[in-house]
């Protein structure tokens, strides 16, 4: 064991602000066949995991309808705990970021970024929200403008009122609230990590509340939770992406897009994203989060000047004013008359990301070290709220208008939710080409996902170590490849539906877990001199 993984090197916790503990990064470690894995956090979670794989293959039948009653579940009874527990995120991070704690820098006073302020957001996108927002860009606008699965509080569909609602919804749920949520866990994990010298992982946000009890059991369920909400948020959006890039390859060559060529696209991509674990983090999620956003800007560019261009750049700023006045409306879980589309979306949405905010979270934090916390909110919550606006703006009026002009497919209504996109691309200029370009923009995010939650998911079994061996991070990339493929066996013909269901169910224990972590990185924060903490 190196010096390095024994405790946090002093550049990364200045000594004057560490907590007094003994506890040092990889004491609860084994070495098993050359790895180095925490004990019981691997052990426990890989076998769950594992026999959640095994199960659900054997009795994929079985494995539905338990998942579909899990979701059911926790949908009908628990709808307003994910709603509370994002609102307190939001309302959480404006509060710290105002404040002048927001001038605390994380990793100290002479810290500095690591990475340049392109790479650095281009890699918060790429594990963030990328694979989604090319599923849902130009379906989830139309699907509610059209009444495909509800409309927001039920409006009436294909007036002004649910083309409003329409842009105004999906960007409410892809907005400032999922990266609210990646907010607190990120700047827990950050904070506690490079200034208060505790291992990466999710227990530390938890000191100030547990002590050192946070080195035992208590600290032991808590990072179990989150391996688990990981993985199933990290395999939802894996299989939303293959499920997309089949029925690209079906659109476009007539491919079958089944399940064995959804089954082949995981195996196949996780084999890269294992190809970019072996480089590592500059070498691997750094280059291909950077070739994404290049890409994603060259995908949004050409729909804007193919498109309607005057009437989405018109859209821009109503869609953002109605995102900001409908809020409210959109937030209330009480007396709803629209609870099948609400639990279908908007619970949904906040499940998948609490889910995936371990993931993210700390992902983002292990990129952050030497922003100040108020740079830190700023790009997290401001920049996604503009890049949502813009990129589902342009994609929804393009979907829209093609189905009130009745041009191409789209007037037919939506068949499949993962079509729309190649239906969308099929009546503008050039659309081979720029569907192929989608196609490599939605595998490219699946690799760095991949990658970047397998690194995410091994440093906590690792005991917080941030260069545990490269074979545990193979393991764990596998595993999320499995169980993607998992959730869509499993789910057969309504594939989509049991990935919800994952996703929705992993969600729920970490609610709890996010809502404690508000309060206690509160009272981290609160021993901290901002002003001796800020740039100099």
């Amino acid at each position: 064991m190196t010096n390095q993984d024994q405790k946090l090197p002093e550049e990364l916790a200045p000594p004057e602000s560490v907590y007094d503990t003994d506890y040092e990064t990889g004491q609860d470690n084994v070495d098993f066949l050359g790895l180095d894995l925490h004990n019981p956090v691997f052990f426990v979670s890989a076998a769950a995991i594992l026999s959640f794989v095994i199960g659900a293959l054997a009795f994929p039948d079985t494995a539905g309808v338990l998942l579909n009653g899990a979701r059911d579940f926790t949908l009908n009874r628990f709808d307003w705990l994910f709603v509370i527990t994002t609102n307190v995120a939001i309302f959480f991070c404006i509060a710290i970021g105002v404040s002048p704690l927001g001038r605390i820098r994380l990793g100290g006073p002479d810290a500095r970024p690591e990475f340049s302020t392109k790479s650095w957001l281009s890699m918060l996108f790429s594990a963030g929200v990328g694979i989604g927002m090319i599923f849902y860009g130009a379906a989830e606008p139309m699907a509610y403008y059209t009444d495909w699965f509800g409309t927001p509080l039920d409006v009436e569909a294909l007036t002004p009122e649910a083309r409003r609602l329409a842009f105004s919804a999906t960007i409410f749920h892809w907005g400032v609230t999922p990266w609210a949520v990646y907010a607190v866990v990120g700047l827990s994990l950050a904070f506690f990590t490079f200034n208060k010298g505790l291992p990466l992982t999710i227990r530390s946000a938890f000191y100030p509340i547990l002590g050192e009890r946070v080195w035992g059991w208590p600290g032991h369920l808590i990072d179990l939770v989150a391996v688990v909400a990981t993985l199933f948020g990290l395999a939802t959006s894996l299989g939303l992406g293959a499920k997309q890039a089949a029925s690209g390859l079906t659109f476009l060559f007539g491919i079958d897009g089944g399940l064995g060529t959804q089954i082949t696209l995981v195996a196949g991509i996780t084999s890269l994203a294992i190809f970019s674990v072996v480089r590592g983090l500059d070498g691997g999620i750094k280059v291909l989060s950077n070739i994404n956003i290049v890409i994603a800007i060259c995908l949004l560019i050409f729909v804007v000047v193919a498109g309607p261009t005057a009437d989405i750049l018109k859209s821009y700023a109503p869609n953002a004013i109605a995102y900001v006045t409908d809020a409210a409306r959109l937030s209330n879980w009480i007396g709803r008359e629209d609870t099948e589309w609400f639990h279908g979306w908007t619970v949904f949405y906040w499940a998948w990301w609490i889910s995936w905010s371990p993931f993210v979270g700390m992902f983002i934090a292990r990129v952050s070290r030497g922003r100040t916390i108020r740079e830190f909110l700023t790009a997290v919550l401001v920049i996604p709220v503009i890049v949502a606006v813009i990129w589902f703006s342009s994609f929804g009026v393009v979907a829209i208008e093609q189905v009130e002009n009745n041009v191409g497919s789209l007037p037919d209504g939506i068949s499949d939710v993962s079509l729309v996109l190649f239906q969308m691309l099929e009546n503008l200029p050039f659309a081979t080409v720029s569907s192929l370009l989608a196609i490599t923009l939605l595998l490219v995010f699946f690799v760095t996902s991949s990658d970047s939650g397998s690194l995410v998911i091994d440093t906590i079994t690792a005991g917080g170590k941030l260069h545990a061996p490269v074979p545990q991070r193979i393991f764990w990339a596998t595993m999320e490849g499995l169980t993607a493929i998992v959730l869509l066996v499993g789910g057969g013909s309504a594939a989509l539906t049991s990935l919800q269901s994952g996703a929705i169910t992993a969600g729920l224990p970490f609610t709890l877990v996010l809502l404690a972590c508000c309060f206690s990185l509160y009272r981290g924060l609160i021993t901290e001199n901002p002003k001796r903490a800020a740039t100099a």
